[in-house]
């Protein structure tokens, strides 16, 4: 498998587990697959709680955002993702986390809005920055470690505050670049954690222990250390696609956003020819803020083709 097959299964790999996880946000542990017991049998991909079979979230459309930015402005153009986001919100998408309205209608400048919402409510581990990092973890996977774990701390430090986030982000990007390559994320977590921050590493290395289970969480999976620890545990325990993005919905709580993250690292570690065709088929990924296009899987493999393409440093 190319880096570029890698990526695509990336991609779509993230946005087909955030579509199937939409319609069980909130719901208690087990409840997808008391739904849906047997892999394979098909209809999982079905819809509810105000989405339509196969439509992606927030967390999708927010990637792409950031995705076009890089490759329209060649780079990493922090004001024009910011501004992309507030364009996002402004046409009133279906979901939008509460700390990133806020963040993105507070009237702050983008160097200045996410920082001014943390100073009053000292709180913004979400895994809202988590949740949108695979485009940009794609783009950026080319330049190697420091450049992609750098990228990842400052495009999510537009909407949190707490460098939790930006830790938990950067460890995700780090993580899908050794995918990316070929290479055993699982195997590259020592080295990972040690980039992080050392007033942060400690928590990220307990949740991404290789003992760890999401059932230890000391926090919703809402917060992004139990959200990125979920994933990689999806990953260790299962061996395909399907079963990882399985695991990450049946743990509830956030569904969307655990199974679009494990879908990001299972995506490029099986490639895009392990995700099953009939949750490909009814993918769509409603772009508000964007003159109101649709994109569907062959729409999203194209644009990962071109964020390899864009990302390589010259």
């Amino acid at each position: 498998m190319t880096r570029t097959d890698r990526a695509v299964g990336a991609v779509v790999g993230s946005a087909v587990g955030d579509a199937l996880g939409a319609p069980f946000e909130f719901g208690l542990p087990g409840t997808f697959s008391g739904r849906f017991p047997a892999s394979g049998a098909g209809g999982e991909m079905c819809g509810g709680g105000g989405w339509e079979a196969g439509e992606a979230t927030d967390d999708t459309q927010m990637a792409l955002h950031v995705g076009e930015s890089l490759l329209e402005r060649g780079g990493l153009d922090l004001p024009d993702i910011f501004a992309r986001f507030q364009r996002w919100a402004a046409a009133e998408p279906k979901d939008l986390g509460l700390q990133t309205e806020d963040v993105l209608t507070n009237g702050e400048p983008w160097d200045r809005a996410a920082a001014a919402h943390f100073a009053v409510n000292r709180y913004a581990a979400g895994n809202g920055a988590l949740m949108r990092a695979t485009t940009s973890a794609v783009y950026f996977a080319g330049r190697g470690r420091r450049a992609t774990m750098d990228a990842a701390r400052r495009i999510a430090a537009l909407t949190h505050g707490d460098p939790a986030a930006w830790e938990g982000t950067a460890l995700f990007h780090e993580l899908l670049r050794v995918a990316l390559e070929g290479d055993d994320p699982l195997a590259a977590l020592p080295e990972a954690l040690a980039q992080v921050d050392p007033d942060r590493r400690e928590r990220y290395a307990v949740v991404l222990g290789p003992h760890w289970h999401p059932g230890e969480a000391t926090e919703f999976n809402g917060a992004v250390w139990p959200c990125l620890g979920s994933a990689v545990w999806a990953l260790r325990t299962t061996s395909s696609y399907e079963d990882a993005v399985r695991a990450a919905v049946d743990l509830g709580g956030d569904t969307d956003t655990v199974a679009a993250v494990t879908g990001g690292l299972a995506g490029a570690v099986h490639g895009p020819g392990a995700i099953p065709s009939r949750w490909t088929e009814p993918l769509h990924v409603p772009l508000p803020g964007a003159g109101g296009r649709v994109l569907r899987a062959p729409g999203l493999a194209q644009l990962a083709r071109r964020l390899v393409r864009g990302g390589v440093k010259p």
